[in-house]
């Protein structure tokens, strides 16, 4: 697919402007999910609740991503999942409002989730498709992501108060039709080949897994659902945690992870510049070590001092990943490629997390207390094995510059 002209190029601002709005009604539900589900008397379906968007994944993002690369323009697949990603929120806040019962508050956030796994695949592929060079300019418009991400838990914890309420999804709803009406502000992009012939394979995106073939691909593929089983317990957990220390504004203190996710973001150009891919890789997944490995020692100040890590642990596996994804392979895959990556994470790697999360805080928790040093030495043993996992398995180009 040719570049588009000029002229059909949106501004980098206008890029910014759409990360930054579309991540900030993410924040403010995801972050403080789970301690507004137990506020609500439902702490016991929260890795049910997280499981549903691990569900969506196996089913939503090829299927959306196939569309947007064959049949119909991402933008417009954009507009019509942030309405009904808003809709669907607000139903389900309405669920727990009303206090139906498990089954149906599960239904509710089971479609909400169906809608709104596929945005940030779908989002990323039309930011990518404006750039001329993404290995320098992803990073900083990615940046205005996080931002959003950081002001949506502020806003959350200092100005909504509602870290344990549902103010803050029912806002997070009307900031989805925010995100929709900006998406008349995008160029109306092409699909990389429009196909008028598809087979079923073709129509669920399935083709998909083809890239699996090449070794490279296939371990960064398979690492980054196997890194999402721990980095599954991040947010829920690290939000129990603060709460069993008597935190005040949980949200906003693990926005912290945010703070370095910027820096590392407006760096990673250069460094992806003059260090090995394969390092870049390697360091994310080694730092997301240290970083629950410092949570396992318990005291607020080592936990807020491993949330300053995490962004590093994120950025430089999956920041770099979708570079990556966007580097090598035809852009014809470009929403395909990137929707396989939200299967794998958000599919796979977190339906394994969440489910196994949630085992593992019940095991490690005894009376209503957990054992939080033996939770996150667990965490820890599991990120370990996936970085000596990708040390072993990937090869990356002969060239160290572009390996």
């Amino acid at each position: 697919m040719p570049d588009p002209a000029p002229d059909a190029k949106a501004s980098r601002r206008t890029l910014a402007v759409m990360f930054f709005a579309t991540a900030m009604p993410m924040g403010m539900w995801a972050v403080p999910l789970a301690n507004v589900f137990a506020a609500y008397g439902r702490a016991h379906l929260v890795p049910w609740v997280l499981a549903t968007s691990a569900i969506s994944a196996f089913i939503s993002p090829l299927f959306v991503g196939a569309l947007a690369d064959q049949r119909y323009s991402p933008v417009l697949l954009l507009r019509w999942l942030s309405g009904a990603t808003s809709a669907t929120l607000l139903l389900t806040c309405g669920s727990l409002a009303w206090g139906w019962s498990d089954s149906a508050v599960l239904a509710c956030v089971q479609v909400q989730a169906l809608v709104a796994t596929p945005v940030w695949s779908v989002t990323s592929s039309i930011v990518f498709s404006q750039l001329q060079d993404a290995k320098r300019q992803f990073g900083p418009l990615r940046a205005w992501a996080t931002g959003g991400w950081m002001v949506g838990c502020w806003i959350v914890s200092f100005v909504l108060h509602s870290d344990a309420t549902l103010v803050g999804g029912v806002t997070a709803s009307g900031l989805w039709l925010v995100v929709m009406t900006l998406t008349w502000r995008l160029p109306d992009i092409r699909p990389g080949e429009i196909l008028k012939h598809r087979t079923w394979r073709q129509i669920l995106g399935l083709d998909a897994l083809d890239l699996l073939k090449n070794r490279d691909h296939r371990v960064v593929f398979i690492t980054a659902a196997l890194y999402c089983i721990p980095l599954a317990a991040f947010y829920p957990y690290t939000a129990r945690h603060l709460h069993d220390l008597q935190v005040q504004n949980i949200s906003a203190v693990i926005s912290l992870g945010q703070t370095t996710e910027v820096l590392v973001m407006l760096l990673l150009a250069g460094l992806l510049a003059r260090v090995r891919l394969k390092w870049v890789f390697l360091s994310g997944i080694a730092i997301c070590v240290v970083r629950y490995a410092m949570n396992a020692l318990n005291t607020l100040p080592w936990i807020v001092a491993a949330t300053l890590l995490h962004g590093f642990a994120y950025t430089l596996y999956f920041i770099t990943t979708q570079i990556y994804l966007e580097e090598r392979i035809d852009p014809r895959w470009r929403a395909r490629a990137q929707a396989l990556l939200s299967l794998l994470m958000g599919g796979v790697g977190s339906m394994i997390g969440y489910l196994g999360g949630g085992w593992w805080h019940a095991a490690c928790t005894t009376g209503g207390v957990t054992d939080w040093p033996r939770f996150w030495w667990g965490e820890t043993a599991l990120t370990t094995a996936v970085c000596v996992f990708f040390a072993v398995a990937y090869r990356g180009r002969a060239h160290p510059a572009a390996s």
